[in-house]
């Protein structure tokens, strides 16, 4: 059982409008990078030039933001699901 990755509507129309997309990796970086071949542009989206996800994306496993485990080098498995989140400014 893949990874799945459920995609904000921003994103969609780079995944052909599809709200989940299944993916592998054994980390966030490895499904970051295998999300962008199979959708590119998504990558630039969601990480900065650094390759450092941007302030204003959140990325959870499993509901556990990775911020607060190991950014980028959190372990994946098969069955978790990632959610890529943008962070909604308001006042």
């Amino acid at each position: 059982m893949p990874i799945q990755v459920r995609i904000p509507a921003p994103l969609r129309k780079l995944t052909n409008e599809q709200e989940i997309v299944t993916t592998e990796g054994a980390s966030i970086a490895d499904v970051l990078a295998n999300l962008n071949a199979a959708h590119p542009g998504l990558f630039e989206r969601i990480c900065d030039e650094n390759g450092n996800v941007r302030r204003f994306v959140n990325i959870f496993v499993n509901d556990e933001d990775i911020r607060f485990q190991q950014e980028k080098a959190t372990p994946v498995k098969e069955g978790d699901e990632i959610s890529i989140v943008p962070a909604i400014a308001g006042g």
